[in-house]
Order: C-alpha cells, then sequence, then structure tokens
C-alpha cells in the first residue's frame, strides 16, 4: 500500500527575519489502486436518497426514476445499495442488498411504485441513510442526494443536528434539479459529508450525472483517510484546505490525535486521484540562518485495526536576509491563493447582485473574470460570461448582463469552488 500514496511539497521555505507565517502545497497522488483494499473494508455501500415531495412530481419524478432505475442496473455485483425516498418523512424503499441481479429486479420493482408528495424534511431522509448505511460501518461509504426544492425552516435545528452524527460515517454528493432549490442548503450538507454540489438543470440530465457520480463512487478503494499533521511546539495552524479539485476548508474540522499533531477527514481515494491540500501554520520565528521543520504531513488509515501511515512529507522554514529568496513566493501557493480569491469574489459579487447592489457586484465578478483570465481557470470563465459581459478579461472591465437565466447564476454559484491545477512547468 505504501507506494500507491505518493506526495510532494511545493513552498518557499526562505523567511526574512521575524516572519511567522509558513504556507505550503502539498500533493497527494494515488498512483495505482488494489482491489484487496477494499476487499479488506468489506466492499462497497452506496446509497440513492430521492426527493419525492409534492414538487418531484410530473417529469421531475419519472426522470429521478428511471435515472434511479439505471444506477441499480449499472451497480457491479460486488457492492451493495440501498434506496430511501423523502418527503415530509422518510421511507427505505429498499434496504441494504447486495448487487445481485435478482436484488436489483427487487429494487426495480419498488423504484416503479414511487410517488411524489408531502414536504420537504431532509434530516428524516439522512437519518434513514446513516441507519442504513451503519449496516456495513467497514464499507467504503458513498451516497446521492437529489432534491429539486427547499428544505422546511422548521428542519434546520433537525437537520444540522443529524449531519453531526452522518460526519465521519459516509459521504455525500448533492445534486438540485431546477432551480427551486436553495445552493447554500445543499452546499452544507455536501461539505460538512465532504462531497460535492451541483445544479441539473433540467430533468432529462439526471440520468448522466447518476452515472457519473457512480462511476466516481465505485472508484473509490480506501474508505476514512486522514490528514495528519504535526506541528512544533508552540506553532499553530492558521488554516487547513483542500484547495484542488475542490476547495473545501478543513480548518475547524481537525481531531486531536496527541499533543502537536491533529487529523484532518479527507474521506475515501480511488484509483489515480490527486488532491492538493494548503497549509499555513505559524511558528515562533527563528534567528538568520536558523532552520526549523514547521511541519510533518502524513496521509493516515485504518484497515482490519491496524492503522497504517503512508505518504509523510515535510514542510520547512529557514530564516534569511538574502531578500531574493526571501521575497520569492512559490508559484502553486500563489496560484491557490488567487483561486480561494477568486470563489469568494464570485459569491460575494453574487450576493451583491442578489441585493441590486450593482457597483459592488460589477467590482467583484469584474475581480473574478480578471483572476480567473490570469490562473488560466477556463471553465470558471466561461461560467462567469453568463452573468456578464465581459470588455477586457486582463483588466476584469466587465458590465453586469440585464437578464440572467437562474439556472446560469446558480451553476456558477455552485462551481465557484472547483479550482484548476497550476500548469507544469519548472520554477
Amino acid at each position: 500500500m505504501s507506494d500507491q500514496f505518493k506526495a510532494e511539497v511545493f513552498q518557499n521555505q526562505y523567511l526574512p527575519q521575524g516572519a511567522r507565517e509558513v504556507d505550503a502545497i502539498m500533493t497527494i497522488t494515488v498512483e495505482k489502486g488494489d482491489s484487496a483494499i477494499a476487499t479488506g473494508h468489506n466492499g462497497r455501500l452506496f446509497g440513492i436518497i430521492c426527493d419525492t415531495s409534492g414538487s418531484m412530481g410530473g417529469d421531475k419524478i419519472h426522470a429521478a426514476k428511471d435515472a434511479m432505475t439505471k444506477i441499480v442496473k449499472l451497480l457491479p455485483e460486488d457492492a451493495h445499495f440501498f434506496i430511501v425516498t423523502g418527503a415530509g418523512k422518510a421511507t427505505v424503499v429498499f434496504p441494504v442488498s447486495p448487487a445481485t441481479t435478482k436484488k436489483k429486479q427487487e429494487a426495480i420493482a419498488s423504484i416503479k411504485s414511487t410517488l411524489a408528495n408531502g414536504g420537504t424534511l431532509m434530516s428524516t431522509w439522512l437519518a434513514q441513510a446513516l441507519t442504513q448505511f451503519k449496516k456495513m460501518p467497514s464499507a467504503v461509504r458513498q451516497a446521492l442526494l437529489l432534491t429539486d426544492g427547499q428544505n422546511d425552516d422548521s428542519d434546520e435545528k433537525s437537520l444540522k443536528k443529524i449531519l453531526l452524527e452522518c460526519e465521519g460515517v459516509f459521504q455525500c454528493d448533492c445534486r438540485g434539479v431546477g432551480t427551486d432549490w436553495r445552493v447554500a442548503q445543499l452546499q452544507e450538507i455536501a461539505s460538512k459529508l465532504l462531497g460535492t454540489t451541483d445544479i441539473i438543470p433540467n430533468a432529462a440530465m439526471i440520468e448522466s450525472d447518476f452515472r457519473a457520480i457512480l462511476e466516481k463512487a465505485m472508484s473509490k478503494n480506501v474508505s476514512d483517510v486522514a490528514l495528519r499533521l504535526w506541528t512544533p511546539q508552540g506553532a499553530k495552524v492558521l488554516f487547513c484546505k483542500q484547495v484542488s479539485p475542490d476547495i473545501v476548508d478543513l480548518t475547524h474540522r481537525h481531531k486531536p490525535v496527541k499533543p502537536q499533531m491533529v487529523d484532518y477527514p479527507t474521506g475515501a481515494w480511488g484509483s489515480n486521484e490527486s488532491r492538493d491540500y494548503h497549509f499555513c501554520i505559524e511558528v515562533n520565528p527563528g534567528n538568520i540562518g536558523d532552520e526549523m521543520l514547521a511541519g510533518r504531513a502524513s496521509l493516515v488509515y485504518t484497515l482490519n485495526g491496524t492503522e497504517t501511515k503512508v505518504a509523510e512529507a515535510r514542510i520547512l522554514a529557514t530564516w534569511t536576509n538574502d531578500e531574493a529568496k526571501s521575497t520569492k513566493i512559490d508559484r502553486r501557493v500563489a496560484h491557490y491563493t488567487g483561486q480561494a480569491e477568486l470563489a469568494q469574489s464570485i459569491q460575494e459579487g453574487l450576493e451583491a447582485r442578489a441585493r441590486n447592489d450593482i457597483e459592488l457586484a460589477t467590482a467583484k465578478l469584474g475581480k473574478a473574470v480578471k483572476l480567473a483570465h490570469e490562473s488560466g481557470n477556463e471553465a470558471t470563465a466561461k461560467l462567469l460570461k453568463t452573468v456578464v459581459e465581459v470588455e477586457d478579461a486582463p483588466t476584469g472591465t466587465v458590465r453586469l448582463k440585464r437578464e440572467v437565466a437562474k439556472e446560469d447564476a446558480m451553476a456558477l454559484e455552485t462551481r465557484s469552488t472547483k479550482t484548476t491545477r497550476i500548469p507544469k512547468s519548472p520554477n
């Protein structure tokens, strides 16, 4: 297993006298997979959580049922699955079962009888899913939640409570179909459960999106991997973020292991997967010429009760009076700092636009266009063009569009945290 995970650290370790902050980007890659790992983890469990409230009637429920049927058919036989539908309360349409031909046929028959009616209390859906996931605690556990509407405001407290219980038990990707759901609500669920959020603009696109999520889930072969960080005495972790392929702030999700050592959750990993993490560590400043190990990061996972540590990398700090060395900014650190700024500019710009603060919205979204252009984030640049007229991308000169399709604004909001990697070239 140890040769599968590879870790590299990119940073400028040279600091001017008196400097305390050390920035580093850690790139972690799984270079090859091993099916034996999944066997050791008692296989894979995939849960489907589908909104069946009244608003899902008509084309949406038909498309959702067709998509669920296709997903069940596509499940590999060595996987397990379950189906939960939700409205004002949740129903286990099909409990945890192996994906044999017989069980798939039974599940598809259950899907066909599903009807859409009632309200929306997502806490009940997640509670039922949690019960199912707990039946296979050693499996790689992944859920897909589909909704078209907004959770009832009365459910906010219950939702936060159940999310705390679900955290660490399973991961969940959330998808909103149409434009009547709230981005922030699904992002809250997906963020807590280390998943993704995205919009499915129309019901006809549900099936292709479901297929992509299932394919990704079935590629995972080791679950509950933690990013372990040791820091020296007197040091403080200012933040720890996943910065690629999405921005996920893990700073306040650490769990102490022992003094000066904490674990950050990263969820499950699959073959040929690569992610980047940004650490910012505050240390006690040294004298000119002093060298310090500012941090030591590694991945750890537990298999059959045995903890294994892989892919260790060191974060260094050296104090110098050589200005040429200390003022050089590592290009990867600079790149991801810009990507975080890009996401923030988009979110603030869209919020200002919603308040009809045209001046602020134009300034923020213009800044986002400039940052997207500079970093080569073509996907985000394309999304920005749906809400602004770009007059000059390098300077961020834009005009707000008067008419913007709601689905375009929501797509920009949900995908604002997707980053692009820095092009490979020597420093």
